[in-house]
């Protein structure tokens, strides 16, 4: 008799939804899960359908009723300061991610190209390049930003926001790519980097800690050829040449036999020979010693932990060194070149090159001293050889996304892998959309991407989002300082028109920065609660005076992929608008002009200024021949500028080189602007102090 009813109420049209009260009264028992599934899914006022119920768990309920309980608790949460209550909740607890593999078959890979790292992440096989190799690419987007300021700006969250309004809510097949997080600012001064609210990659806890080990395999690598920088210079002074010899091509089976790496020696040094017994004595010792001078190492080790007194040490204490000691310093995990090639490779064997490629020091004579020289570089292949693999994850919207590479934005391109991207936009096909982010602002990730990453990779941008917020834009405009923790001042949470005109001097340089490359930019404005609706349209309407595409309003942190659904349309439109991509400088320019293109148009200064030893590296790298490679500039974020202090968009300014780096495997000379640390210091109160597991459910808190 209940079935029945049920059937005439669902074929009613006069009725637009209907409630079973539960629990069933009678005497006789009723197959209670029987009875909720007979109830048409699009009438079913309660969600208590096996379908409705999965897409509530999945937040897929543009078709459907909601849920009366919980849609009156959101809707009381968004009318009681809901954004800083649901900044509390994990709201990725409240998705039901797809199993990864199941993802993986719905973009298109293969089950071989998957290699399973538990039911959410997944690592990618590259043959999935070979394979889709004739497919044509979809559209590329970059994400950037204005310069940061403690206030945030949220790139990351628009990044994931719109994948999520280009997927499911525009209908395209999209992807996003992601760099991977660092796990010592992770614990120690912001907490997650997975984007925040209804827009993140999930499940968020693996997204910011282990991940797959690929930090971990660029620690063991950079921290291998560390050791033997030192162990080489260690046993160079203790032996002579014949017995250094000995050693390096030790006898086994009567026989002594050059390795392939020692061939390669050989044959740098110009030594066509494969016999050990033919060298001459000048040889051996031509080939034995590499003679590094202690001074000039610039390979440091790496740690991914934020351990400020590691900025500067002592090594080789020990009795056993001999006397042997040196000044040495730790960098982030990050920092490292091997994190930059990582992220800049193209194959296998391109990686395999670059790592070879390495320049950890200078000879006595003055010739760059390279990890084949030490002998290294094939170990550290064989160390990296599953890093090379991206990282499959999804969103809060089960939307596909790669995490891979996360090199510092500081001394290095701050973008992630070039082989993530290409994978993507194979995968998403023509009409489809793939969205990476560029570290900091677009002073420093956004031309490195297009100078450095697009120059290696090949692909062409087709727009660029560039993201602002009204808070940022009045610090800018000569707002007060905030502290973490205390409230901010009511410049920040009071409509202030005249601040953030003053501040939109430093959006109008970096969409100036954007037209410099030819590439149509859009201004996403993520909108805050105390945000009022003159202040976001005032910086809308000077944005598109000052020659953005559009610009549009974004609540996507609140809202998910329909909070940027107009942001998403805006870059549609854009993609198909007329682009004259091109980079900024040639790279056959000397260096020292290389340097001042991008001071003089991407920062506003009107000269700079190289200090003598940045004088000096400019003479040997140009002598060592590399003098022809990319520019990565080493500068602070917090200012177009290089004194952090100076917000908004300075002018007049002369911009101090102090010292010059090379990073010759990634592929760029690094320019070092001031000064600033390469690992991090945890401040007084790190977030360490809110992270917790939970042992009963196993569940990671505090994290974000």
């Amino acid at each position: 008799e209940v079935l029945q009813s049920i059937r005439e109420v669902n074929e009613n049209s006069s009725v637009h939804g209907f409630i079973v009260q539960l629990p069933l009264d009678s005497i006789h028992r009723i197959d209670t899960e029987k009875v909720t599934n007979a109830v048409a899914p699009e009438k079913d006022v309660d969600g208590l359908t096996s379908i409705n119920a999965g897409k509530l768990a999945r937040g897929d309920l543009g078709d459907c009723f909601i849920p009366c309980t919980p849609n009156g608790c959101m809707e009381l949460i968004r009318q009681t300061g809901w954004r800083h209550v649901l900044y509390d909740i994990d709201i990725s607890r409240s998705c039901v991610p797809k199993c990864i593999d199941r993802l993986a078959r719905e973009i298109g890979l293969l089950s071989n190209e998957v290699e399973l790292y538990g039911k959410t992440k997944a690592k990618v096989h590259l043959e999935a390049i070979d394979r889709l190799r004739i497919q044509p690419d979809g559209k590329y987007v970059v994400v950037t930003g204005i310069t940061p300021t403690p206030l945030g700006e949220g790139k990351s969250t628009t990044t994931i926001g719109l994948v999520q309004a280009l997927g499911a809510h525009l209908n395209n097949n999209v992807f996003a790519c992601v760099r991977q997080p660092s796990q010592g600012p992770t614990f120690g001064i912001k907490g997650g980097a997975a984007g925040g609210g209804y827009s993140q990659v999930i499940p968020m806890e693996e997204f910011n800690l282990h991940l797959t080990g690929d930090i971990h395999a660029i620690t063991a690598a950079n921290n291998l050829v560390a050791a033997a920088i030192d162990a080489r210079i260690f046993h160079e002074a203790t032996q002579s040449d014949k017995a250094l010899f000995n050693r390096l091509v030790p006898l086994s089976g009567g026989h002594r036999t050059f390795s392939p790496v020692q061939i390669n020696r050989l044959k740098k040094l110009g030594i066509e020979k494969s016999d050990p017994s033919t060298l001459t004595e000048e040889e051996i010792t031509r080939f034995a010693r590499l003679d590094i001078d202690p001074e000039s190492i610039t390979w440091q080790r790496v740690l991914d932990t934020n351990d400020r007194f590691l900025r500067k040490i002592t090594i080789g204490q020990s009795p056993t060194e001999k006397g042997y000691t040196r000044t040495a310093q730790f960098d982030i995990t990050v920092a490292s070149e091997i994190m930059a090639v990582l992220a800049l490779t193209s194959s296998l064997e391109d990686m395999k090159h670059r790592l070879a490629k390495m320049v950890v020091a200078t000879s006595r004579n003055g010739e760059p001293v390279t990890t084949e020289d030490l002998g290294v570089c094939g170990a550290l292949t064989v160390l990296m050889r599953d890093a090379i693999k991206p990282n499959l994850m999804q969103t809060l919207e089960g939307n596909p996304v790669f995490v891979h590479a996360g090199p510092f934005a500081n001394i290095a391109h701050g973008n992630s892998s070039i082989l993530a991207d290409k994978i993507a936009l194979k995968l998403v096909g023509p009409e489809g959309f793939v969205v990476t982010e560029a570290g900091f602002g677009a002073d420093i990730g956004m031309e490195k991407f297009f100078n450095i990453k697009c120059r290696y990779s090949g692909l062409r941008p087709h727009v660029v989002v560039l993201v602002a917020t009204v808070r940022a834009l009045k610090m800018h405009g000569g707002g007060p300082s905030v502290t973490a923790g205390m409230p901010l001042p009511k410049e920040y949470t009071e409509e202030n028109l005249e601040l953030v005109e003053k501040g939109f001097c430093n959006l109008r340089k970096q969409v100036e920065n954007t037209k410099h490359f030819g590439v149509p930019v859009v201004v996403a404005v993520n909108a805050f609660k105390t945000d009022t609706e003159a202040e976001l349209q005032l910086i809308c309407k000077l944005a598109k005076e000052a020659g953005a595409f559009d610009a549009v309003q974004c609540t996507h942190w609140a809202d998910g992929g329909a909070g940027a659904v107009e942001l998403g349309k805006a870059v549609q439109k854009a993609a198909e608008a007329p682009s004259n991509f091109r980079f900024l400088y040639d790279t056959e320019l000397p260096v020292v002009d290389k340097i001042r293109i991008i001071a003089q148009k991407i920062y506003g200064a009107d000269e700079i200024e190289l200090l003598p030893e940045a004088q000096h590296k400019v003479h040997l790298y140009t002598k060592q021949g590399f003098g022809n490679l990319p520019i990565c500039m080493a500068k602070t974020h917090l200012s177009l500028s290089h004194d952090a202090e100076k917000k908004g968009a300075p002018t007049g300014f002369v911009l101090p080189v102090r010292d010059i780096r090379a990073s010759v495997g990634a592929g760029f000379l690094y320019p070092l602007v001031g000064t600033m640390p390469t690992i991090p210091g945890l401040p007084t109160r790190p977030c360490f102090y809110d992270i917790d597991l939970e042992p009963e459910t196993g569940e990671v808190i505090g994290l974000f």
